[in-house]
Protein backbone atom coordinates (compact mmCIF):
# COMPACT_ATOMS: atom_id res chain seq x y z
CA UNK A 1 0.00 0.00 0.00
CA UNK A 2 0.90 3.54 -0.33
CA UNK A 3 2.09 6.36 2.20
CA UNK A 4 -0.12 7.22 4.67
CA UNK A 5 0.16 11.11 5.75
CA UNK A 6 -1.81 11.32 9.15
CA UNK A 7 -2.40 10.15 11.87
CA UNK A 8 -4.15 6.06 11.72
CA UNK A 9 -7.28 5.54 13.12
CA UNK A 10 -7.16 4.14 16.69
CA UNK A 11 -3.66 5.62 17.33
CA UNK A 12 -3.73 8.58 19.51
CA UNK A 13 -0.83 11.27 19.80
CA UNK A 14 0.89 10.49 23.62
CA UNK A 15 0.22 6.85 23.09
CA UNK A 16 3.03 3.94 23.54
CA UNK A 17 3.93 1.27 21.70
CA UNK A 18 6.39 -1.74 23.33
CA UNK A 19 8.16 -2.31 20.03
CA UNK A 20 8.74 -1.75 16.69
CA UNK A 21 6.04 -4.71 15.52
CA UNK A 22 3.29 -3.14 17.44
CA UNK A 23 4.15 0.29 15.71
CA UNK A 24 4.42 -1.33 12.25
CA UNK A 25 0.73 -3.00 12.83
CA UNK A 26 -0.80 0.35 13.91
CA UNK A 27 0.80 1.65 10.80
CA UNK A 28 2.17 4.28 13.33
CA UNK A 29 6.01 3.46 11.36
CA UNK A 30 5.85 0.40 9.32
CA UNK A 31 9.82 -0.09 9.02
CA UNK A 32 10.57 -2.68 11.96
CA UNK A 33 14.00 -1.26 11.84
CA UNK A 34 14.89 2.19 9.23
CA UNK A 35 14.62 5.08 11.27
CA UNK A 36 12.71 6.89 8.44
CA UNK A 37 9.60 5.35 6.27
CA UNK A 38 9.33 7.44 2.92
CA UNK A 39 10.85 7.11 -0.68
CA UNK A 40 11.56 10.31 -2.99
CA UNK A 41 8.56 9.28 -4.90
CA UNK A 42 6.04 9.12 -2.14
CA UNK A 43 7.59 11.30 0.47
CA UNK A 44 8.31 10.65 4.11
CA UNK A 45 5.37 9.59 6.48
CA UNK A 46 6.97 8.74 9.72
CA UNK A 47 9.92 8.88 11.30
CA UNK A 48 11.28 7.56 14.60
CA UNK A 49 13.67 9.95 17.12
CA UNK A 50 15.63 8.12 19.12
CA UNK A 51 19.17 9.65 19.63
CA UNK A 52 21.02 7.25 16.91
CA UNK A 53 22.96 10.06 15.57
CA UNK A 54 25.20 12.72 17.54
CA UNK A 55 23.90 15.77 15.46
CA UNK A 56 19.52 15.17 16.78
CA UNK A 57 18.92 18.03 18.45
CA UNK A 58 15.40 17.75 20.28
CA UNK A 59 13.69 21.20 21.33
CA UNK A 60 10.07 19.34 21.54
CA UNK A 61 8.11 21.11 19.55
CA UNK A 62 10.61 21.66 17.16
CA UNK A 63 13.80 18.90 16.17
CA UNK A 64 16.81 19.00 14.21
CA UNK A 65 17.13 15.01 12.51
CA UNK A 66 19.78 13.95 11.33
CA UNK A 67 18.95 11.71 8.19
CA UNK A 68 19.95 8.36 7.61
CA UNK A 69 23.16 6.41 6.26
CA UNK A 70 27.29 7.26 6.27
CA UNK A 71 26.86 5.27 10.09
CA UNK A 72 29.36 2.63 11.41
CA UNK A 73 26.78 -0.26 11.94
CA UNK A 74 28.94 -1.63 15.27
CA UNK A 75 29.26 2.14 17.00
CA UNK A 76 27.47 5.36 16.78
CA UNK A 77 29.96 7.28 14.68
CA UNK A 78 29.60 8.57 11.11
CA UNK A 79 32.13 7.08 8.83
CA UNK A 80 30.94 8.41 5.53
CA UNK A 81 28.76 11.42 4.02
CA UNK A 82 25.30 10.50 3.75
CA UNK A 83 23.80 11.27 0.51
CA UNK A 84 20.51 13.01 -0.74
CA UNK A 85 19.38 10.38 -2.50
CA UNK A 86 18.77 7.63 0.21
CA UNK A 87 15.30 6.73 0.29
CA UNK A 88 14.64 8.44 3.28
CA UNK A 89 16.99 11.54 3.17
CA UNK A 90 14.78 11.97 -0.62
CA UNK A 91 11.66 10.61 0.94
CA UNK A 92 12.11 14.21 4.10
CA UNK A 93 12.89 16.18 0.89
CA UNK A 94 9.50 15.37 -1.06
CA UNK A 95 7.54 15.99 2.14
CA UNK A 96 9.51 19.35 2.55
CA UNK A 97 8.40 20.35 -1.16
CA UNK A 98 5.05 19.19 -0.95
CA UNK A 99 4.27 19.73 2.61
CA UNK A 100 3.00 16.73 3.99
CA UNK A 101 2.65 15.89 7.83
CA UNK A 102 5.32 13.25 8.93
CA UNK A 103 4.83 11.15 12.14
CA UNK A 104 7.29 11.65 14.59
CA UNK A 105 7.90 8.66 17.22
CA UNK A 106 10.09 8.85 20.12
CA UNK A 107 12.42 6.06 21.22
CA UNK A 108 13.81 6.19 24.33
CA UNK A 109 17.38 8.01 24.58
CA UNK A 110 19.04 10.04 27.39
CA UNK A 111 19.20 12.92 25.18
CA UNK A 112 15.73 14.51 25.07
CA UNK A 113 13.47 14.80 27.80
CA UNK A 114 10.29 14.02 25.58
CA UNK A 115 11.13 10.96 25.15
CA UNK A 116 9.71 7.79 26.64
CA UNK A 117 10.96 5.74 29.80
CA UNK A 118 10.44 2.41 27.92
CA UNK A 119 9.06 1.58 24.30
CA UNK A 120 8.06 4.40 21.50
CA UNK A 121 6.14 7.13 22.00
CA UNK A 122 3.39 8.66 19.16
CA UNK A 123 4.40 12.21 19.22
CA UNK A 124 1.88 13.50 16.58
CA UNK A 125 2.18 15.48 13.15
CA UNK A 126 5.49 17.55 11.95
CA UNK A 127 6.40 19.20 9.41
CA UNK A 128 9.84 19.46 7.05
CA UNK A 129 10.07 23.29 7.47
CA UNK A 130 14.08 23.31 6.32
CA UNK A 131 16.87 21.22 4.90
CA UNK A 132 20.73 21.56 4.49
CA UNK A 133 23.59 19.92 3.95
CA UNK A 134 26.53 20.50 6.71
CA UNK A 135 29.81 18.86 8.35
CA UNK A 136 28.16 16.08 10.97
CA UNK A 137 30.38 15.93 14.44
CA UNK A 138 32.47 13.14 13.24
CA UNK A 139 33.71 15.31 10.37
CA UNK A 140 31.29 14.08 7.76
CA UNK A 141 28.45 15.92 5.45
CA UNK A 142 24.80 14.84 7.05
CA UNK A 143 21.81 15.78 5.82
CA UNK A 144 19.97 17.89 8.40
CA UNK A 145 16.06 18.62 8.90
CA UNK A 146 13.99 21.22 10.87
CA UNK A 147 11.07 19.37 12.06
CA UNK A 148 7.99 21.31 13.29
CA UNK A 149 5.06 19.83 15.38
CA UNK A 150 2.00 21.41 13.96
CA UNK A 151 -0.10 23.10 16.18
CA UNK A 152 -3.90 22.27 17.85
CA UNK A 153 -2.71 18.88 19.17
CA UNK A 154 -2.24 17.40 22.18
CA UNK A 155 0.48 19.24 24.33
CA UNK A 156 4.02 17.40 24.95
CA UNK A 157 5.46 16.86 28.23
CA UNK A 158 7.62 18.25 29.79
CA UNK A 159 5.61 21.27 28.91
CA UNK A 160 9.10 22.91 31.15
CA UNK A 161 11.50 21.52 28.83
CA UNK A 162 10.01 22.72 25.16
CA UNK A 163 11.88 25.21 24.00
CA UNK A 164 10.46 27.69 21.65
CA UNK A 165 11.93 29.48 18.81
CA UNK A 166 10.14 32.76 18.39
CA UNK A 167 12.92 34.29 15.74
CA UNK A 168 10.85 31.33 14.00
CA UNK A 169 7.23 32.64 13.66
CA UNK A 170 5.59 31.42 10.02
CA UNK A 171 2.09 31.06 8.30
CA UNK A 172 2.01 27.62 6.87
CA UNK A 173 0.79 27.46 3.51
CA UNK A 174 2.14 24.82 0.67
CA UNK A 175 5.47 26.33 1.94
CA UNK A 176 6.72 28.79 4.47
CA UNK A 177 6.99 32.46 3.34
CA UNK A 178 7.96 35.75 5.83
CA UNK A 179 6.42 38.59 5.28
CA UNK A 180 7.92 41.09 7.63
CA UNK A 181 7.88 45.08 7.49
CA UNK A 182 11.77 44.77 6.59
CA UNK A 183 10.62 42.44 3.57
CA UNK A 184 8.04 44.62 2.56
CA UNK A 185 10.89 47.69 2.50
CA UNK A 186 12.83 45.38 0.07
CA UNK A 187 9.94 44.99 -2.31
CA UNK A 188 9.03 48.41 -2.65
CA UNK A 189 12.61 49.85 -3.29
CA UNK A 190 12.85 47.27 -5.99
CA UNK A 191 9.30 48.08 -7.34
CA UNK A 192 8.22 44.26 -6.87
CA UNK A 193 11.26 43.39 -9.52
CA UNK A 194 13.57 40.11 -8.98
CA UNK A 195 16.92 41.06 -8.31
CA UNK A 196 17.97 38.02 -10.09
CA UNK A 197 15.97 38.08 -13.09
CA UNK A 198 13.90 41.41 -12.91
CA UNK A 199 10.59 39.80 -12.98
CA UNK A 200 7.33 41.97 -12.01
CA UNK A 201 4.52 39.79 -11.45
CA UNK A 202 1.39 41.22 -12.38
CA UNK A 203 -1.91 40.11 -10.61
CA UNK A 204 -5.13 40.21 -11.81
CA UNK A 205 -6.55 43.12 -10.58
CA UNK A 206 -2.98 45.02 -11.77
CA UNK A 207 -0.93 44.45 -8.39
CA UNK A 208 2.44 43.54 -8.14
CA UNK A 209 3.51 41.07 -6.21
CA UNK A 210 7.03 39.72 -5.02
CA UNK A 211 8.68 37.76 -2.25
CA UNK A 212 11.36 38.77 0.79
CA UNK A 213 13.92 35.89 0.39
CA UNK A 214 16.18 35.58 4.07
CA UNK A 215 19.75 34.81 2.54
CA UNK A 216 20.40 32.97 5.86
CA UNK A 217 17.95 31.34 7.21
CA UNK A 218 16.06 32.08 10.48
CA UNK A 219 15.75 30.51 13.20
CA UNK A 220 17.61 27.67 14.99
CA UNK A 221 20.20 26.27 14.49
CA UNK A 222 20.88 29.12 11.78
CA UNK A 223 19.95 32.66 13.77
CA UNK A 224 19.98 34.56 10.63
CA UNK A 225 17.92 38.05 11.32
CA UNK A 226 15.43 39.64 10.03
CA UNK A 227 17.97 42.42 8.85
CA UNK A 228 18.01 44.27 5.45
CA UNK A 229 21.66 42.59 4.85
CA UNK A 230 19.89 39.45 4.78
CA UNK A 231 17.00 39.83 2.42
CA UNK A 232 16.55 39.67 -0.82
CA UNK A 233 13.18 40.84 -3.36
CA UNK A 234 12.64 37.69 -5.54
CA UNK A 235 10.38 36.59 -7.81
CA UNK A 236 8.55 33.22 -6.83
CA UNK A 237 10.26 30.56 -9.08
CA UNK A 238 14.01 32.42 -8.12
CA UNK A 239 12.95 32.32 -4.37
CA UNK A 240 11.28 28.28 -4.44
CA UNK A 241 14.59 27.94 -6.26
CA UNK A 242 16.90 29.88 -4.02
CA UNK A 243 15.05 28.25 -0.52
CA UNK A 244 15.50 24.78 -2.00
CA UNK A 245 19.47 25.23 -3.09
CA UNK A 246 18.86 24.84 -6.75
CA UNK A 247 20.31 28.65 -6.23
CA UNK A 248 23.34 29.83 -4.13
CA UNK A 249 25.11 33.13 -4.67
CA UNK A 250 28.97 33.96 -4.66
CA UNK A 251 31.12 36.16 -3.02
CA UNK A 252 30.91 38.89 -6.15
CA UNK A 253 26.35 38.20 -5.75
CA UNK A 254 26.15 36.59 -9.29
CA UNK A 255 23.43 33.80 -9.06
CA UNK A 256 24.79 30.38 -9.15
CA UNK A 257 23.12 27.31 -10.36
CA UNK A 258 24.16 24.80 -8.26
CA UNK A 259 24.13 21.62 -10.21
CA UNK A 260 26.50 23.26 -12.87
CA UNK A 261 27.47 25.84 -10.48
CA UNK A 262 26.97 28.11 -13.55
CA UNK A 263 26.62 31.77 -13.36
CA UNK A 264 23.06 32.95 -14.78
CA UNK A 265 22.89 36.29 -13.55
CA UNK A 266 24.24 39.47 -11.91
CA UNK A 267 21.76 40.60 -8.68
CA UNK A 268 20.91 44.17 -8.99
CA UNK A 269 21.16 46.37 -6.13
CA UNK A 270 19.47 49.89 -5.31
CA UNK A 271 20.17 52.52 -3.19
CA UNK A 272 22.14 51.63 -0.44
CA UNK A 273 20.79 47.97 -0.06
CA UNK A 274 23.13 45.36 0.35
CA UNK A 275 23.71 41.44 1.54
CA UNK A 276 26.36 41.10 3.28
CA UNK A 277 29.70 38.19 2.50
CA UNK A 278 28.54 36.35 5.91
CA UNK A 279 25.01 35.77 5.24
CA UNK A 280 25.71 35.06 1.36
CA UNK A 281 28.85 32.42 2.43
CA UNK A 282 26.46 31.01 5.47
CA UNK A 283 23.84 29.98 2.57
CA UNK A 284 25.90 28.44 0.37
CA UNK A 285 27.69 26.33 2.48
CA UNK A 286 24.16 24.61 2.96
CA UNK A 287 24.46 23.53 -0.57
CA UNK A 288 27.52 23.05 -1.42
CA UNK A 289 29.29 19.60 -0.92
CA UNK A 290 31.98 19.90 1.69
CA UNK A 291 34.30 17.94 -0.42
CA UNK A 292 35.18 21.08 -2.54
CA UNK A 293 36.06 24.95 -1.26
CA UNK A 294 33.89 27.62 -2.43
CA UNK A 295 36.29 28.74 -4.85
CA UNK A 296 36.94 26.04 -6.15
CA UNK A 297 33.24 25.82 -6.51
CA UNK A 298 32.60 29.55 -7.87
CA UNK A 299 35.16 29.79 -10.34
CA UNK A 300 32.80 29.93 -13.05
CA UNK A 301 33.44 33.68 -14.68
Amino acid sequence: MGKFFGTPDGAKVGQLFVDRRELHDAFVHRPLQAGISGTKSDGADSVVVSGGYADDDDHGDYIIYTGHGGKDPNSNRQVKDQSIDAPGNAGLITSYVNALPVRVIRGKHKASPFAPPAGYLYSGLYLVTQWWLKSGRDGYEVVRFRLERIDEQPRLEPQSANVPDPEFSTTIVSRRIRDSALARDVKKLYDFRCQICDTQVVTFDGNVYAEGAHVRPLGRPHVGHDALENILCLCPNHHTQFDFGGLVLSDNLEAVETQKMTVISNLSFRKNHVVTTENVRYHRELWTPATYSASEKLAVS
